[in-house]
């Protein structure tokens, strides 16, 4: 009988006589054939590394903390990292920018960061002329609106923005721009530089009244063409130059009185409310280019809204000297003793509790005569005093004589300016 089986191979010999028989159905590189047991495959011999030059290494630097290297690169790039101090701080940063880069949420600042920052430097080391505590809120705001405008374009400066403020109990609005608004802090703020001695932002600019109405009016009156971001610069540096001549003159100088006009409040209460002006304003500019801004810090806000606070009393009897009637019930009562008062009630960040006598500014706000209350919101008691929500529907809860309540928010309201 014929064997047709072909004659084994040399290599299928070699094979046999290693030990390791040709598997059934196997091809000589191993793939399966007839449905039999694939062959191992060979190991395979480790890849050389590569060797790089250091100035190569480093321009691999980037593609490294995005993970775009090769494998033979990565193994390059991370044997050398371990030699290479320089390169391993540069790769350190790098990977910590990409982290930024690849995160889900904003990447806005908290607006508490800067403070607290500045807390844990001061604490290691304090400043040689330290930042009254009464102007580190307008340090803190100009900052964050400055923060805001550095990037700006043409089209965001020219952003249209409404200011909006209650005069005679009416919601009243006046059309500007962004650059408009930072026209307008710039010669607001100028009052309390004219105060220091400093330079005068309208220069010889003649305003009908030296209030921040007029001297704003007269500022944009006198410009060639509606103010553009060359504003920015000025507005920036008389902040710088406040800051500083203050804490050079030190609480000696809280006292001094800066003139607004119809009325005049003390530098360190003036300071807070640049502050708060400046928050209000960063709000309304804001808006205007659609991007979100923040509340100042709870510290900053309680210190905001007590200057309000203290200010009602006053604004009452302005009130009521100007036409207003009074609350019902109203008598006359004498300086530091107890009167009727309407308990103001902050809730949220920078929240408290302040009692408003009624009757006389010069009256003691009292328990025993509380005849209202009204809670708010802080931010909302700040928007209420700035003119932006209206009085009659700003106060989340309302008890007792409904004449006060409506007469205190009405006077909170009339805070408000241009």
């Amino acid at each position: 009988m014929n064997d047709d089986r072909p004659e084994p191979s040399d290599d299928n010999t070699a094979t046999a006589t290693a030990g390791t028989p040709t598997a059934p159905g196997n091809g000589a590189d191993g793939t399966r054939e007839d449905g039999g047991p694939p062959r191992p495959a060979p190991a395979s011999r480790p890849a050389e590394p590569l060797v790089l030059e250091h100035r190569v290494l480093k321009s691999l630097l980037g593609a490294w903390a995005l993970a775009a290297c090769a494998p033979e690169e990565t193994a390059a790039v991370e044997e050398h990292l371990g030699d290479c101090g320089a390169c391993a701080d540069e790769a350190l940063r790098l990977r910590d920018a990409v982290g930024l880069l690849q995160r889900p949420e904003s990447l806005d600042l908290n607006p508490g960061l800067r403070t607290r920052v500045l807390e844990s430097c001061l604490k290691r080391r304090p400043p040689r002329i330290p930042v009254p505590d009464w102007a580190a809120a307008y340090d803190a705001e100009t900052a964050r609106l400055d923060a805001l405008l550095q990037d700006f374009g043409d089209t965001e400066w020219h952003a249209p923005v409404r200011l909006r403020w209650y005069e005679a109990d009416e919601a009243t609005t006046r059309r500007t721009t962004v650059a408009g608004v930072i026209a307008h802090l710039l010669t607001v703020d100028g009052l309390v530089a004219v105060a220091l001695g400093l330079d005068d932002p309208l220069g010889g600019l003649p305003a009908e009244r030296p209030t921040p109405a007029a001297r704003t009016e007269a500022y944009w009156s006198a410009s060639p063409s509606p103010p553009t971001r060359s504003v920015r610069a000025p507005w920036r540096a008389q902040t710088h130059d406040l800051v500083r001549t203050v804490s050079f003159t030190g609480s000696r100088a809280g006292r001094m009185a800066v003139p607004y006009g119809d009325f005049e409040l003390p530098l360190h209460d003036a300071m807070l409310d640049r502050a708060f002006e400046c928050w209000v304003h960063a709000e309304d500019i804001a808006e205007a280019v659609d991007y979100p801004y923040d509340p100042p810090t709870g510290r900053h806000l309680h210190r905001m809204v007590d200057l309000a606070a203290r200010m009602l009393p006053s604004v009452l009897e302005a009130r009521r000297r100007s036409g207003p009637d009074a609350p019902g019930g109203r008598r006359l009562v004498a300086a530091g003793a107890p009167g009727r008062s309407l308990r103001l009630e902050i809730e949220g960040s920078g929240g408290g509790e302040w009692l408003i006598p009624l009757d006389s500014p010069a009256a003691r706000g009292s328990a025993e005569h509380e005849v209202a209350h009204i809670a708010l919101d802080g931010s909302e008691f700040c928007r209420l005093a700035a003119g932006h929500v209206p009085p009659r529907e700003a106060a989340a809860g309302q008890v007792g004589d409904k004449e006060a309540i409506s007469e205190v928010l009405l006077a909170a309201a009339s805070l408000s300016r241009m």
